[in-house]
């Protein structure tokens, strides 16, 4: 009897091992496909009502490297996406607002924009970060980073506040109503 129960602790062992590690990769039957977790997937890192946020990835055999690479990488998505953001409220804004020179009043805006994007860019906060050791000796390194909607509101419109031409022309108000609108949209596209 003691025979049997000695042989039986090493079967369920490897059955508890053997079913554990089926649940960290999923095998599609049929093709064979392996489901791949992508880190920072999760909704806390991605761009919501109050944050732009972004996730990327640098490799390289030497990890300041491949850290340097995520972090730039992360930092003009985050750029794109608050440039895209800026110029649909800049779109949206010209044309409810009866302006003198309506491209005049675009372009200006477009080029604070540009400012404001590449002010933002230096004051990110990292929210996380995973490093991989690859098979090969090289790294992978993970990056999230965030920018908060307020601040980046807060200098675009300091930005105009400060240029007589656009001030005329501008409502805080009415700007920032279609700024929030945006946030909401691009919250609900992720």
């Amino acid at each position: 009897m003691k025979t049997t129960n000695l042989l039986l602790i090493p079967a369920i062992a490897l059955l508890t091992v053997v079913g554990c590690k089926s649940k960290k990769k999923t095998v599609q039957k049929e093709t064979g496909a392996v489901e791949i977790t992508v880190p920072f997937s999760g909704k806390e890192f991605r761009s919501d009502e109050n944050y732009f946020r972004a996730k990327q990835i640098g490799k390289s055999p030497d990890l300041a490297t491949a850290k340097k690479i995520a972090f730039q990488n992360a930092k003009s998505e985050m750029a794109s996406n608050i440039n895209s953001t800026v110029k649909k409220v800049t779109d949206q804004y010209t044309n409810q607002r009866t302006v003198g020179n309506t491209q005049e009043f675009e372009n200006k805006f477009e080029e604070l924009a540009r400012e404001v994007v590449n002010l933002e860019m230096s004051n990110v906060k990292e929210i996380g970060e995973k490093i991989f050791k690859e098979q090969d000796g090289s790294y992978s390194y993970w990056i999230a980073i965030e920018s908060g909607k307020k601040e980046v509101f807060e200098k675009l419109d300091a930005k105009i506040s400060n240029d007589a031409k656009l001030k005329l022309d501008y409502d805080k108000q009415k700007f920032q109503n279609i700024f929030d609108a945006e946030m909401k949209k691009l919250a609900s596209e992720q």
